[in-house]
């Protein structure tokens, strides 16, 4: 049951007047709302909260400035309902087109009403071992200043003269850290050149002999070497702080937080991995490898068939997900479906209250709502028709985010980011050109999706006022996002196809794409079924009546695993939507007739490749020659009578031709007089 159709008392506030009152529009937008409008509910009209509270149900406050006010509330009334809270005056109500934003206001209370699962959590346990390495004097210093409340190492890596000190109350040794992998509260150092300060050190730390490959643990490290980070995307490894040597006051914070990190740590367990449908390997074959490619923390690795994810070092980018083909890796913060619902939500309730054209603005909360506070409070708003939607993380969306909008009459779709982001963003623009091609082929207009880097508010709202909307479509779709993250990318799909101002059949794709064909050069095939063997969707399959592959498009991922294995190299990938593959049986790519066992008629094998190999041995084989020609029925016979009459023969396919006997000094000399004498 969507959140429009559940009853839920909805407090509109005004802000003292700051804004519109939204009332009207957002009961519109939102059925079965009871909709209470006012001027200050966190103040003069706080007993109407309080009252609607103590009543308990659904309750929705479109504020979330006083949000630990109303919580508080909530708790003193003892309301065990559901509470929610949406933010319309920084998104709606604070714009120079205010009067024209009830629509968005309805929608982004409508949303904000769609459950959300928490996600499930990885716990860090630190209990404040810490590896301080530098070079020189800064490193000791920042030992010293954590020695009251860590326990602290200093190592010094090719030191810099450190004068000893009178009293040493941590340890203070030398050495260079090869490999560092780990996370907070547990760090596996290698150190190479490790050595002991001698106790004698007079002027300046000397140290004793050194020896390479030493271990060491930690909880914490406080890395000031100057050197390059001991790990990819640092600064998203929990536990590993970096600093400049040169840069004290860079130095002191990282000391701050430093001392900070001693205790339990929750953090979200970002990914739901389900590791039969990775479609990473097979029999020792790699197919793909895009999580691998785009993950900034090297947090994903190979294991066999599959690859697994470490949930302590993710750091929650969602880029594998957002390119995962079989949904083997999934976000949780909040899954697609829950993310699909919201959207669906939105759009929907802004269409039913009278808004036009929306626009969808992805945004994550650390950077991209400062920016629209900042745009509201200090400059023009967002225009009326763009929809702000937070998520973790804009590198977590797929295809199915960017696409599915679409489909329910956004006429646009953008993601805000820093001009200089803390992930890559290869994924999330693979994703955006994929969704373009679809929008341009099926009419929607040539870039529908696109991303906006800006770290200003200006040039945020100049770069919302260049977008050109597409089309619209023909009739918003309505379906219900249901299902793991395949099915909602295949429905959603369909859907974007349904709705299209001039829908096609074929769309090209580039490589990587998560949807495509197979071409099969089908007089290559011998119908050995390698390919169905090796993949992981069951895309490729065959028959249990006779010798046949079937291939089923929507299925496909373009793992490349059935190319990998094929040994007649006879597959190639063509990366593609296919939509009217997609709605048609499996298709039969080769079918052949059986061959007949000549002994016992049970079909085995394929006709055309018993008759090959027939071709092949007659006559040009030992084994299949001369007076041993016979035995070539025994490749026409099936595995049950070929093994009965090799055991009645008593025939060794293993045993060579008989070799010659060695020829001696006698057999010479005898050869040689024969030969005098007819000579005589």
């Amino acid at each position: 049951m969507s959140s429009l159709e559940k009853p839920r008392t909805v407090f509109v506030c005004s802000c003292e007047r700051s804004m519109p009152g939204f009332g009207d529009s957002v009961a519109r937008g939102c059925r079965n709302g009871l909709v209470q409008s006012g001027d200050q509910f966190c103040g003069a009209e706080l007993d109407r909260v309080r009252s609607a509270l103590s009543a308990g149900g659904a309750v929705t406050i479109a504020c979330t400035q006083q949000a630990p006010l109303f919580r508080e509330v909530a708790e003193d009334a003892d309301f065990e309902g559901d509470l929610a809270f949406a933010n319309i005056r920084e998104a709606a109500g604070w714009s120079e087109q205010a009067t024209s934003a009830g629509p968005k206001a309805a929608a982004l209370i409508a949303m904000a009403a769609e459950p959300v699962a928490p996600p499930a959590s990885v716990t860090l346990a630190s209990s404040g071992v810490i590896l301080v390495y530098g070079r020189g004097e800064a490193a000791v210093d920042a030992g010293r200043q954590l020695a009251g409340e860590l326990d602290v190492t200093v190592l010094l890596t090719r030191p810099e003269d450190v004068p000893p000190h009178r009293v040493w109350d941590f340890p203070v040794v030398k050495g260079t850290i090869r490999n560092a992998r780990g996370h907070l509260g547990a760090f596996e150092l290698t150190v190479d050149g490790f050595a002991m300060p001698a106790p004698s050190s007079r002027e300046s730390l000397r140290f004793g002999a050194s020896r390479d490959g030493a271990s060491s643990n930690a909880d914490i490290i406080l890395d000031i070497s100057g050197g390059i980070p001991l790990f990819p995307a640092h600064e998203l490894r929990e536990g590993y702080l970096k600093a400049d040597p040169a840069d004290r006051a860079g130095i002191a914070a990282a000391v701050g937080r430093a001392a900070g990190l001693v205790g339990e740590f929750d953090k979200p367990r970002y990914i739901n991995f389900a590791a039969e449908l990775c479609a990473h390997s097979r029999s020792r074959i790699t197919g793909c490898t895009r999580c691998l490619d785009l993950c900034p923390t090297g947090a994903i690795t190979p294991a066999g068939d599959h690859v697994v994810i470490d949930a302590e070092v993710c750091a929650g980018c969602g880029s594998c997900a957002a390119a995962c083909p079989t949904g083997a890796a999934a976000y949780a913060v909040p899954d697609a479906e829950a993310l699909l619902r919201r959207l669906r939500t939105l759009l929907v309730t802004y269409r039913e209250a009278g808004g036009s054209d929306p626009i969808v603005l992805f945004h994550d909360g650390d950077h991209g709502e400062p920016l629209i506070d900042a745009l509201s409070r200090f400059g023009r708003g967002l225009p009326a028709n763009v929809l702000p939607v937070a998520v973790n993380g804009i590198t977590q969306l797929g295809l199915e985010a960017w696409t599915a909008p679409v489909a329910w009459g956004a006429v646009a779709v953008r993601a805000l980011s820093p001009a200089k982001p803390k992930h890559g963003l290869d994924g999330l623009a693979r994703n955006v050109v994929i969704a373009n091609l679809l929008g341009h082929a099926l009419g929607y207009g040539p870039e529908i999706c696109g991303l906006i880097e800006a770290d200003d508010p200006d040039i945020l709202a100049s770069a919302l006022v260049r977008i050109v909307p597409g089309t619209n479509v023909r009739k918003p779709a309505t379906f219900l996002p249901l299902g793991d993250k395949r099915s909602l990318l295949r429905s959603t799909m369909r859907e974007l196809h349904r709705a299209a101002p001039t829908p096609v059949d074929r769309v090209a794709l580039p490589a990587a794409a998560p949807f495509g064909g197979l071409d099969v050069n089908i007089d290559g095939c011998t119908l050995c079924l390698s390919c169905v063997s090796a993949c992981p969707t069951g895309a490729l399959s065959d028959s249990e009546d006779h010798p046949a592959l079937y291939f089923s498009e929507s299925a496909c991922v373009q793992c490349g695993l059935c190319a990998a294995t094929c040994p007649e190299k006879v597959i190639t990938l063509t990366p593609r939507v296919d939509f009217a593959a997609w709605s048609a049986p499996r298709l039969a790519v080769k079918q052949e007739e059986p061959y007949d066992c000549i002994r016992c008629s049970t079909p085995f094998g394929t006709r055309s490749t018993v008759e090959r190999i027939v071709a092949k041995l007659e006559g040009k084989h030992w084994m299949f020659a001369g007076e041993n020609a016979q035995r070539l029925e025994l490749v026409r016979m099936c595995d049950n009578c070929r093994v009965e009459v090799v055991m009645n023969e008593g025939f060794d396919p293993y045993e060579a031709r008989q070799r010659p006997a060695p020829r001696t000094t006698e057999d010479y000399l005898r050869a040689r007089e024969a030969t005098d004498d007819k000579t005589t």
